[in-house]
């Protein structure tokens, strides 16, 4: 008698860093459970993505071409190679090419007799859910966000409280919801009020992925129903099919449980190595990055670095800008006492070094559950998308960090948070009294993250359900 074939899966990740990461992590949690696992996606993406998956030998990888695309600067395959975020909507519309070599695939796994048991595929691409239904196969939706932030996002969309709304700087209600923290208008991310056209190109495909969405099997989420206290049921009330949110995360703990506390990289540049062992402090050093999507002027980088050498905190600033040069002398002048780094880093790695004692960051989902897993208190700084949202639940929902004050001077040339915003800001999260019961926070918060995915806790658990109920909605 012939042995059962082992359960299969289906990922389709949006070809961007911050969408691809965690589902790359999430088909090494199913590959550890012996799950056949087939991440779809396109040649230049399949490079990075067969590196970080080459020691699971239960992955396996499918390419199909990126359509070329009048518009889109040629060899574009990835949100990190567009000059501007001017070049995303062509880039989502482009996406919608890849449904027929998609639904080719799916054939031949038709033809194989290896249909998945789910395709597990980004919001971004939606018309994903019609194959899938084509071909009966569950289709689950993965956001990259957390349970709150969506659940305000659906709220807004359906009770539009910005229209009604006297000011800006009023509190919103959203019927249904009951939020940790106070929210107005100007904190909602601006692509939620200001898409109302409706003949809009840009507005038409968000709701037909929006559409898709709550018209999917389930949604994945890279939380852990602890941090999403309360918020799970409302959420779900959106999806009218009776679909649930899967809080599978942090994702990528699940490679680490075994190996907690492993030594940094030595992929990471040397120099960066050395001056967090260098650190005679635990907990001395400030990680500063913003995320692979916001670009900051040379303005307010220059800022950024003048307000972190008055703090007077050691600091490792990771920069992307390939304009910005620091001002005069500041280099020189922060010889030992802060690193600049144009590098890419591992930063799930350098948040878990015993040197690092808080992070200044932007509140992209990814970095905040990294950050709360590390147990290190952030510095809020939030910048596009739903990262306002972030940086609300991080430091008045969770108590886990600080905001930054932005300027309302007219300092010009781009510049949203001054240095002097910066040093206080900074001292604050290191030193200052807010700082240290931000950083217990935090640490507790740490404690029931590493719990989560492992035997018995929440996350593990969802994620056992989750392919139980799979499996026995497609027979195996």
């Amino acid at each position: 008698m012939a042995s059962p074939q082992a359960p299969h899966v289906v990922i389709f990740p949006f070809m961007a860093q911050g969408h691809t990461l965690p589902l790359l992590d999430l088909s090494k949690a199913l590959s550890h459970r012996k799950i056949k696992v087939t991440i779809i996606t396109t040649p230049a993406n399949a490079k990075l993505i067969g590196k970080d998956t080459e020691n699971h030998p239960n992955i396996g990888l499918v390419e199909i071409p990126f359509p070329i695309i009048h518009g889109l600067p040629h060899g574009t395959e990835n949100t990190s190679q567009l000059p501007s975020m001017e070049f995303l909507f062509p880039f989502l519309m482009a996406t919608k090419q890849l449904q027929k070599p998609f639904e080719q695939v799916l054939q031949g796994m038709r033809v194989s007799k290896s249909l998945p048991i789910c395709v597990i595929s980004d919001f971004f691409l939606g018309w994903t859910l019609s194959s899938c239904q084509a071909f009966g196969v569950p289709r689950l939706v993965f956001h990259g966000m957390c349970v709150l932030s969506m659940a305000i996002c659906k709220s807004v969309c359906v009770h539009m409280p910005h229209t009604k709304a006297k000011s800006v700087l009023d509190p919103i209600d959203l019927p249904g919801l009951e939020l940790p923290f106070d929210l107005s208008v100007s904190e909602l991310p601006a692509q939620l009020i200001q898409a109302t056209d409706q003949n809009d190109p840009f507005f038409q495909f968000m709701s037909d992925v929006g559409q898709a969405d709550c018209n999917s099997w389930g949604v994945v989420v890279n939380s852990f129903e602890e941090l999403e206290s309360g918020t799970v049921s409302p959420f779900e009330t959106f999806y009218e099919n009776g679909a649930r949110a899967w809080c599978l995360g942090p994702l990528f703990l699940y490679d680490k449980v075994e190996g907690i506390n492993k030594p940094i990289s030595q992929k990471q540049p040397n120099k960066l190595i050395q001056f967090l062992n260098d650190q005679v402090t635990l907990g001395s050093v400030l990680y500063v990055s913003f995320g692979t999507q916001a670009d900051l002027s040379d303005a307010q980088l220059d800022q950024v670095g003048l307000g972190l050498e008055e703090a007077l905190v050691p600091f490792l600033l990771v920069v992307r800008s390939t304009t910005w040069s620091p001002p005069n002398g500041l280099e020189e002048r922060l010889e030992g006492k802060g690193l600049i780094v144009r590098e890419w880093v591992d930063q799930q790695q350098i948040l878990s070094h015993r040197a690092i004692g808080g992070f200044f960051s932007h509140c992209g989902w990814n970095s905040v559950i990294e950050s709360i897993s590390a147990g290190v208190p952030i510095l809020a700084w939030p910048m596009i998308a739903e990262q306002s949202l972030n940086a609300k639940l991080v430091a008045e929902g969770l108590g886990a960090g600080l905001g930054i004050r932005k300027t309302h001077d007219n300092l010009g040339s781009g510049i949203e948070v001054s240095r002097q915003a910066i040093c206080e800001g900074v001292r604050e999260l290191m030193e200052g009294e807010k700082g240290r019961d931000a950083r217990e926070r935090a640490q507790a918060l740490g404690r029931v993250a590493w719990r989560a995915v492992q035997e018995g806790g929440s996350s593990h658990e969802a994620l056992n359900k989750l392919i139980d109920q799979l499996c026995a909605i497609s027979g195996q």
